[in-house]
C-alpha cells in the first residue's frame, strides 16, 4: 500500500510527519513510502536521507494515489476531497474548529484517525502525540521566557555582588508543565507550580519545584490524565488564591487547555498588573483562547505598570520553534498507530482495538466522534436548539454516572 507525507502547508509548520527513522521502520512492514519534495526540509531531513531509508521523493504528492496520508496540522477541505475513497489519513485533526474538513472527509469517504483522540490508556502512550508535542511546548516556553527577561535566571554571587534566582511560576502541572519546571529549575530559576490535582504536588516536587497548595476544598480528580473543570464560582476563588503568587513571580508560564473548547482563564489583566516591571508571562495556551486575559496568539503584548511594563506572550506554534526533535517524536507516534493497523503490507485498521476506535474520526462517510458529530449538526444552516420554555429536561442520571468537563492534564 502507497503510504504519502505531505510537505506542511500552513504558515509557521516546520514539523513532518515521517523522518528517515519512521520511513525504515514502514517499509519493514512492507508500506510503499513515497515523500514530498522538501517535506523534511525544515525539520533537517533532506530527500537524499528519506531515500537512503527506503522511501522514494515525489516534486508533488498525487493524493488521488494515496492509500494512506501522513500529516502534522489538520489537513484542508480541497486536500480531503482530493483523496480516494477508502483513503487513510493520521494526524492532527482538531475536529471542532476545522468542521469544514471533517464534513469533507466523511463526505469523501476516507478514514481518517486525529491523534488528540487517542484514549489515554498505557498501551497507547507511544501513540500520545498530545503529551509529546506538550514536552516540546513546555521546554520552549522557557526558552521563550528567558530571551524576554531582562535579568538572569541563575543565583550568582559575586565580589560586585549578589544577584537572586529569578521566580518562576507554573500553572498547570501536565507534559507541558513539568517539563516547564524541570527546564526552569536546570536554568537556576526558583520554580514554584500549582496545578487544582491535589496529586499532583508529588510530582512538582519531583522535579524540583515547590507546589503551592491553594485549598480550594472541591474535588478536582478526573480520570485518564485528566482534571474537572472548575465551576465558575471555584475558579474565581483560584484566581483570588492565585493573585499573590503571580504578584511575586518574575516569569508565569500557564499551560491549562481543554481539548476542543476554549482554554480557561486563570489570569485576568488586574492580576498581570500586579507583577512587576520585567516580568514575563508565557501563555501555551493562546492558540485556544488563552489562559490569561488579552493575550493574542503570536504576539508580545506590553501591559503597562508602574516602572515599565510586564510582557504579555502569546506563544503560538511552539513545537515547530525546535522542528527537529518535535518531528522525532512525532513521527514516531504516528508511525506506531500506523504500525498497529498494519499486518503484511496492508493497512486493515480492528476497530475492536480499542485504541484504533477511539482514534477514528471519521468512516464509511460518517463522523464516528460523537462530539464532532453533533457539532456539525448544529453548525448545519436552519439547525435549532429548543428553547428553555419548550425544551424536554431530561432524565437525571444516577450521581456515578454524571461526568463533569474535562481538562486536559498539563494543557497541551
Amino acid at each position: 500500500m502507497r503510504v504519502g507525507v505531505t510537505r506542511e502547508q500552513r504558515e509557521g509548520e516546520r514539523r513532518v510527519a515521517a523522518t528517515p527513522e519512521t520511513v525504515e521502520q514502514l517499509t519493514k512492514l512492507g508500506l510503499d513510502v513515497v515523500v514530498e519534495k522538501g517535506a523534511g526540509d525544515e525539520s533537517g531531513f533532506s530527500d537524499a536521507s528519506y531515500k537512503k531509508a527506503g522511501a522514494s521523493i515525489a516534486a508533488k504528492l498525487a493524493l488521488g494515489s494515496l492509500d494512506v496520508l501522513l500529516h502534522v496540522r489538520p489537513l484542508s477541505a480541497a486536500t480531503a476531497t482530493s483523496l480516494k475513497k477508502g483513503a487513510v489519513t493520521i494526524g492532527m485533526a482538531s475536529p471542532s474548529t476545522e468542521l469544514p474538513t471533517v464534513a469533507a472527509l466523511a463526505k469523501a469517504k476516507v478514514t481518517s484517525f486525529a491523534l488528540e483522540l487517542i484514549p489515554r490508556i498505557s498501551r497507547a502512550q507511544s501513540m500520545d502525540a498530545l503529551s509529546s508535542q506538550a514536552l516540546v511546548a513546555g521546554y520552549r516556553a522557557v526558552i521563550e521566557a528567558v530571551m524576554r527577561y531582562p535579568r538572569f535566571f541563575p543565583l550568582y554571587m559575586t565580589a560586585a555582588g549578589t544577584i537572586p534566582p529569578a521566580k518562576v511560576l507554573v500553572l498547570g502541572a501536565g507534559v507541558a508543565g513539568l517539563q516547564a519546571i524541570g527546564t526552569a529549575k536546570r536554568l537556576g530559576a526558583r520554580v514554584s507550580a500549582n496545578d487544582i490535582r491535589a496529586a499532583s504536588a508529588d510530582e512538582v516536587r519531583s522535579m524540583g519545584g515547590t507546589f503551592i497548595n491553594l485549598d480550594l476544598d472541591t474535588a478536582a480528580e478526573g480520570t485518564g490524565g485528566y482534571a474537572k473543570e472548575l465551576a465558575e464560582d471555584r475558579a474565581k476563588r483560584q484566581r483570588d488564591l492565585l493573585a499573590p503568587h503571580i504578584a511575586s513571580s518574575d516569569v508565569l508560564i500557564t499551560t491549562a487547555a481543554i481539548p476542543g473548547r476554549a482554554a480557561p482563564l486563570l489570569v485576568t489583566t488586574d492580576m498581570v498588573k500586579g507583577m512587576r516591571a520585567g516580568s514575563v508571562v508565557i501563555d501555551l495556551a493562546a492558540e485556544s483562547g488563552g489562559n490569561v486575559q488579552g493575550v493574542v496568539a503570536g504576539k508580545d503584548i506590553p501591559v503597562p505598570v508602574e516602572g515599565g511594563a510586564v510582557t504579555l506572550v502569546g506563544l503560538k506554534d511552539a513545537p515547530s520553534a525546535i522542528p527537529s526533535d518535535a518531528s522525532r517524536l512525532y513521527a514516531k507516534n504516528v508511525a506506531n498507530l500506523l504500525a498497529l493497523m498494519t499486518e503484511d503490507g496492508t493497512v486493515s485498521p480492528d476497530y475492536t482495538d480499542e485504541v484504533v476506535a477511539g482514534a477514528c474520526l471519521t468512516r464509511d462517510g460518517d463522523v464516528t466522534h460523537e462530539p464532532t458529530a453533533q457539532a456539525l449538526i448544529d453548525a448545519k444552516p436552519g439547525t435549532r436548539k429548543p428553547s428553555a420554555s419548550t425544551a424536554k429536561a431530561p432524565a437525571k442520571k444516577p450521581a456515578a454516572a454524571r461526568k463533569a468537563p474535562a481538562t486536559r492534564k498539563g494543557g497541551k
